[in-house]
């Protein structure tokens, strides 16, 4: 059970990066990781029972992830669609163009050769993704393109004076966080060895629930922060719905949790701030 959850963790843990990317770092409520993340499987698993190699097909994954998000930023700054709604008419979208893809709600893989199947243990290929997602995401944001990403997501008003196109920006910053959160969802069809049409269903309160975790988590701990914070979330996130179906709960009322999880972290970490707030009008 723990290795599992592990594995799954690993795998989820780059949608959350991808989430975080989007919903942190650009402050863009992006709802095409609901569409992205089954494109990515649907994606990898029609190229798998057509002879396509599992690298391959993760590659073709990467890359539709990123022209959805394209798609969506360029309806966003082209169209001046609001963030929410643009996000939400490609993930519309992305659910008939899945199906085009697959052909049927469901492809199975169990007969396939896929990246799972080598030599070495699921667990430790899942860490390798996530550990070279991690350092890439790390390093990008690092970088003059990095810095132009957080600086869109404090203000846009400075990128603009600075002579940097936003417009632009924006599209790359949202292109990368799809292209990851359907790497997430390719790696997770091979793993689970299916693709379904409805496995991306509840994708962005997953991401937003591993980040508001890792935040609550890490606190003021300078070793938990950014990719760590996501990663650190994404596995007690999974430590806790593998526990509540370890207790005997229904796997239909998993959405339910994690909707209740969120909610009542929020509703802690502002308690927590009120409390801290207060203390400080006293000591004055």
């Amino acid at each position: 059970m723990v290795i599992g959850t592990l594995e799954q963790s690993f795998i989820l843990g780059i949608m959350a990066i991808g989430v975080y990317i989007s919903y942190k770092i650009l402050d863009f409520p992006d709802m095409t990781a609901d569409g992205s993340f089954p494109l990515g499987g649907a994606v990898t698993a029609a190229l798998l029972v057509k002879g396509a190699s599992p690298v391959m097909a993760l590659c073709a994954a990467v890359m539709s992830g990123a022209l959805s998000g394209m798609l969506t930023g360029i309806i966003h700054v082209r169209l001046r669609v609001i963030n929410l709604l643009a996000g939400i008419i490609v993930m519309t979208g992305l659910y008939s163009v899945n199906l085009r893809i697959m052909g049927k709600s469901n492809i199975p893989l169990f007969s396939t050769l896929n990246i799972f199947h080598g030599n070495i243990q699921p667990i430790a290929v899942a860490a390798i993704f996530l550990i070279v997602v991690k350092v890439s995401v790390d390093f990008l944001l690092k970088t003059k393109f990095g810095f132009a990403l957080r600086a869109l997501g404090d203000n846009e008003t400075l990128v603009t004076s600075l002579g940097l196109d936003e417009k632009r920006i924006k599209i790359y910053g949202l292109m990368f966080s799809n292209a990851l959160i359907a790497l997430s969802g390719g790696l997770l069809a091979q793993y689970q060895g299916f693709a379904d049409v409805g496995m991306g269903t509840g994708t962005i309160i997953t991401g937003l629930a591993s980040i508001i975790i890792g935040e609550a988590m890490g606190g003021k701990n300078k070793i938990l922060r950014g990719t760590w914070m996501v990663i650190f979330g994404t596995v007690i996130y999974k430590g806790i719905i593998s526990t509540a179906l370890w207790t005997g709960m229904n796997a239909s009322d998993l959405k339910l949790i994690t909707s209740v999880l969120v909610v009542f972290i929020i509703y802690m970490k502002l308690k927590k701030e009120s409390f801290k707030k207060k203390g400080r009008i006293v000591s004055a």
